[in-house]
């Protein structure tokens, strides 16, 4: 048996695996917060809520309409984008004028209305959701186990990353968003219409949350508190990576899952609470975050 610092090799790998899994999860929901804090300044506390409606709508395809998870995985995201296109229009597009508590709070409370609204109907305990049978089973590295879910998880966490990134700071559209929270009265000027530029944003946010969770239904199971649970760590990895950071979102989204993988393995007491620990640190030392702007 190899040991790496007492560790068996195994164990040190499973781990590795499963903070890579976490850090995906974690840095998609970080890179639609920051999308959204980024262009609309909106603290959006209802990311969380998101993530689990997303993953309740491929639970509810499945079992009302027998549709799988491949087509799921388009319809969901698609489904909260304009849930999340609905609540801009609505609602938030009201409080962009207003401090930014009052967009924190209404937030919070769609998140709590939400939550409250699932647990009525499906309770508190989690259901199951299947994987796709393609990716059901795994390859056998040796020296451990590698299921080929957890690995189409990962890379298809690395593509929506990298192509949202590319997205808002290389394309023509991200730079008309940029300018858009900016300077919207100039980009007004050019013929853009503004308003549907911040409706379109909320709604590419709340879609990444959407697929985050339909991703994380046959792993987490689908149950109304999953966006409880980890929106408050997702917070954390964005205040690391700097409030309105795309990139820093996606780095330290990777790089904290990971180190959360490490500690249980080395330090398992101290897991649960190693994230907020590392942003407690980096706030008294850079309060703008690892990668955000000192202003």
């Amino acid at each position: 048996m190899v040991l790496i610092f007492g560790i068996p090799l195994q164990a040190l790998l499973g781990q590795l695996l499963v903070g890579l899994i976490n850090g995906s999860f974690y840095a998609m929901l970080s890179l639609g917060l920051a999308v959204i804090f980024g262009l609309l300044r909106i603290i959006n506390f209802a990311h969380g809520a998101l993530y689990m409606l997303g993953a309740f709508v491929g639970y509810l395809l499945l079992v009302y309409f027998s549709i799988g998870f491949w087509p799921s995985l388009i319809l969901a995201p698609l489904a909260v984008g304009l849930f999340g296109i609905i609540i801009e229009r609505v609602a938030l597009s009201r409080l962009y004028d207003l401090d930014h508590l009052y967009g924190l709070l209404f937030t919070f409370g769609l998140a709590l209305v939400i939550e409250g609204t699932f647990r009525y109907y499906f309770g508190a305990s989690g259901q199951p959701y299947a994987m796709p049978a393609l990716l059901s089973s795994g390859t056998n590295l040796g020296f451990m186990f590698l299921p080929n879910y957890r690995v189409f998880i990962v890379v298809a966490s690395l593509v929506v990353c990298i192509a949202t990134w590319f997205l808002i700071e290389k394309t023509r559209l991200g730079a008309y968003l940029r300018a858009a929270t900016e300077n919207p009265t100039l980009v007004r000027v050019f013929g853009i219409n503004v308003p549907l530029l911040l409706t379109v944003t909320y709604g590419l946010g709340a879609a990444l949350a959407g697929l985050a969770g339909i991703l994380a239904a046959p792993i987490y199971q689908v149950s109304p508190l999953m966006g409880t649970n980890i929106v408050i760590v997702v917070f954390a990895v964005v205040v690391v990576g700097g409030m309105g950071s795309i990139g820093g979102a996606i780095i330290m989204g990777y790089m904290l899952g990971i180190f959360e993988g490490l500690t249980k393995v080395f330090y398992p007491e101290a897991s649960n609470i190693v994230i907020f620990v590392i942003m407690a640190i980096v706030l008294l030392i850079r309060p703008a975050g690892l990668f955000g702007k000192i202003t």
